[in-house]
Formats: structure tokens, sequence, C-alpha cells
């Protein structure tokens, strides 16, 4: 007959089937039990550290994504400056630069007004923020439960 233990790596101190601890009455419950336990407790412990290196590397794929993010929104402000700067400098070929310069601002402030306007509006209609249709159905419901039980 061939000893073949076989290990696994949170039990490799655990005694198998085949080997002779198993079939000698020297391990007692309480020390299994013990074991299991401080096989159990470094299973979570290992597990949890898994999960923090796993979040950390998220972490720094998404701060490094945001950051991305910034500077598009950054190079894209000052691509939008220089279309509003080519608008004008076209428009100075038909009327005077100051004019067109005139102009081009007032079209900006008009339409900066409407979307504060619009603006203002929705965050108006979400607030106060909290859910009150499902509040109201909540009250509704317990309303029912309280007269069905009467």
């Amino acid at each position: 007959m061939v000893d073949r233990k076989v290990t696994h790596p949170v039990l490799s101190d655990a005694p198998t089937a085949e080997s002779p601890a198993s079939t000698s009455s020297n391990v007692s419950t309480a020390d299994l039990l013990r074991q299991m336990s401080d096989d159990t407790r470094r299973l979570i412990k290992d597990e949890i550290g898994l999960a923090q290196l796993e979040m950390k590397d998220k972490a720094k794929h998404v701060g490094m994504g945001a950051g991305l993010f910034g500077t598009a929104g950054i190079l894209a402000l000052f691509g939008f400056g220089a279309l509003i700067a080519t608008v004008i400098i076209a428009l100075s070929l038909v009327m005077d630069a100051w004019l067109a310069a005139l102009i081009v601002t007032v079209v900006l402030f008009v339409v900066a007004a409407v979307a504060g306007v619009v603006g203002k509006k929705q965050v108006t209609e979400g607030t106060p923020a909290k859910p009150e249709q499902t509040l109201e159905n909540v009250k509704k419901d317990v309303d029912t439960l309280k007269g069905a039980r009467s």
C-alpha cells in the first residue's frame, strides 16, 4: 500500500484519511475544532488581505481615470475658448472686431442665462432629497395593514 498525503494550502497540518493520526485516538475533537477555528480565522484574514489589495488596485485605476477625465475637461474648455476666438475673428472679416467680440459675448451670456434657469428648475424639482412618492406609498401600505388587522 502506497501512503499518499493530500496537501491543502490552508489545511496542510490536518491529518488525512490515510494518515496514522486519523486512525489513532491521539487527536481529540477539541483539537480538531481548535485547528478548524484557526484555519478558518487564517482563511478569513487571507481573504480580507486579498480584498484590500484588489480594492487598492481598483482605486488606483479609478484615480487615474478621474485625473484623465479632468485633463480632458480642461483641454475641452481651452478648445472651446479657441473656438470662440475663431468665431470672433471670422465675424471681424465682415464687421469691426469690437462689434464681433460684443456679439459673441452677448450670445454666450444669453446661453449661460438659459442654462442657469433650466439648471435651477432641475434642482428645484430634485429637492427636497427624499423619496416623497415612496414615503406616501409606504404610509398607505401601513394604513392598509392597520385596517386589515382591525
